[in-house]
């Protein structure tokens, strides 16, 4: 991961970003359903974006202290306006190199967690960090996100290289919590959103954030292989639309 770009693509477009994260919200929606306690006291969000999963975590645990990070400082601004005398204190970190002291009884983060450069590093240092009994709670998009636009970028161009496929898959996502954690649990859930056209779908992955460092190697999109893309993907699956898979993950201390 080129962790300039991810700050670059996420800060370029954070004024946009509510405005087209219609799965991230689905997805913090069904995190925040997914925490098996009702009393943590002392919570840590990891890339928290604009701090639309972080008001459902302050709503939810009105007494706990919840601190919230991210890597892009234009995120935290508008988190910050967002959640002006919500008692959330929100910092500008890497989710991946942040220092911070615990314990926490629950660190959690929504769709973030695709984008780490070591993953199983990430959780050990987590661990760390929890207390006794604590849970570690987070969503991210697995391998299956965007399988349509992948497929017919393939047909096309054979040596496009698609970042989303390279996301981890739920087996390897429960093998990974299966190492530090007790009572793991791994769901996937499927979204799929339609689109009036090709344009509209890229639209959305760059002002959402979804491609991170890239959805794809190369700047490849010309007017040409746009119509040549639009034209395989409406042949293949009938019209423009986007699966994103969710993965719900959760393990405990």
């Amino acid at each position: 991961m080129d962790k300039k770009r991810l700050i670059s693509n996420f800060s370029k477009h954070a004024h946009l970003y509510d405005s087209y994260a219609v799965v991230q919200n689905t997805a913090a929606q069904r995190l925040i359903d997914f925490l098996v306690r009702q009393n943590f006291s002392n919570i840590l969000e990891l890339g928290c974006g604009t701090g639309n999963y972080t008001s459902l975590l302050r709503e939810r645990f009105a007494g706990a202290k919840l601190k919230a990070l991210d890597f892009s400082p234009d995120m935290i601004k508008i988190a910050r306006q967002k959640l002006k005398d919500k008692n959330v204190e929100l910092i500008v970190a890497d989710a991946e190199s942040f220092s911070l002291r615990g314990p926490f009884d629950c660190i959690t983060s929504n769709a973030c967690f695709q984008w780490l450069e070591d993953l199983g590093s990430a959780l050990t240092k987590y661990k760390t960090l929890l207390s006794s009994g604590g849970v570690l709670s987070f969503s991210l998009f697995g391998p299956g996100t965007f399988r349509e636009l992948g497929s017919s970028l393939k047909q096309l161009l054979k040596d496009a290289s698609f970042a989303a496929s390279h996301f981890i898959s739920p087996d390897d996502a429960r093998l990974l919590l299966d190492k530090g954690f007790k009572q793991v649990n791994v769901q996937q859930i499927w979204y799929v959103e339609e689109f009036r056209g090709l344009t509209a779908l890229l639209e959305k992955i760059k002002y959402s954030g979804i491609r991170g460092n890239g959805l794809y190697k190369k700047r490849i999109f010309t007017a040409g292989i746009l119509k040549e893309l639009e034209a395989i993907y409406l042949r293949e699956f009938k019209q423009i639309k986007a699966s994103y898979e969710i993965l719900l993950c959760r393990g405990i201390k």
